[in-house]
């Protein structure tokens, strides 16, 4: 019988604030010796799928799972469709994308977070170059998240749908909940999009209810953004609810 797969998100599951979760290193110690096909994919777009492998390494977490984020899906999306565009997001993360930024003549406008850096000149600059016919792509659609673990903030989702709104223009979205986005991590680990598969998230729209829309299981994690219970008009339904990774490992060794 072949193993299901595992997607993890990392922000309010696998990282809780700026700490590891307390049983992080026990479930990706436990994925890595059974071997059980797993890839961590983040939405993310303050670091990198190689900076969430190095702070997970940095806080002495022993495992062998792949990571990505919605920087290495867009930065790989902008090298195959334009070789000019517009960046909004953090420094460091502006950087990665130095050999294709040209703000006079971009062939689309790429937003990712950008922190407390948002204000409206900014966002008008950005409305501006999408209604005039720029493709607007975003790493993410997120309404809020906790930054610091505690603190509940606007996410760049929110700014994003606003200058959709104004522009009566679509995003080229690139993470979850984009379909492509999970495909992507199935088919490095050698699965297709028809195959079985759990994603664990504290995201109910953006990491269950989009598993769930492709066939997958949706876990839905009580570590990050989504408080328990659930409200009755809250229609999303999760297929697994967990309150810890060490739970999750209790699911895995039932059907493996």
């Amino acid at each position: 019988m072949s193993i299901t797969p595992v997607l993890i998100d990392f922000d309010g599951v696998i990282k809780l604030g700026e700490k590891p979760a307390p049983d992080a290193s026990k479930f990706l110690q436990y994925i890595t010796d059974r071997k059980i096909p797993s890839y961590i994919i983040s939405n993310s777009t303050l670091r990198t799928g190689d900076e969430i492998l190095s702070f997970l390494s940095d806080n002495k977490i022993n495992f062998d799972v792949p990571a990505m984020t919605a920087v290495d899906a867009t930065l790989h999306f902008v090298k195959e469709h334009y070789s000019k565009i517009s960046v909004y997001c953090i420094p460091s993360i502006k950087k990665l994308f130095k050999d294709f930024i040209d703000d006079e003549d971009p062939e689309a406008v790429v937003i990712g977070d950008i922190g407390d850096n948002w204000n409206f000149k900014l966002i008008n600059d950005i409305f501006r170059k999408v209604k005039g016919g720029v493709p607007l792509i975003a790493m993410h659609h997120n309404r809020f998240w906790y930054p610091d673990g505690e603190n509940l903030s606007l996410d760049a989702g929110a700014f994003i749908k606003a200058i959709e709104y104004g522009a009566e223009r679509e995003s080229i979205l690139i993470g979850k909940p984009s379909p492509l986005y999970f495909k992507t991590a199935l088919s490095l680990l050698g699965f297709s999009a028809d195959d079985e598969f759990f994603m664990i998230g504290d995201d109910l729209e953006n990491d269950v209810v989009a598993a769930q829309k492709m066939g997958g299981r949706g876990v839905l994690i009580y570590t990050g953004k989504t408080v328990y219970p659930l409200t009755d008009n809250q229609n999303l339904k999760p297929d697994l609810e967990i309150n810890s990774l060490t739970e999750m490992i209790e699911i895995l060794e039932k059907v493996i």
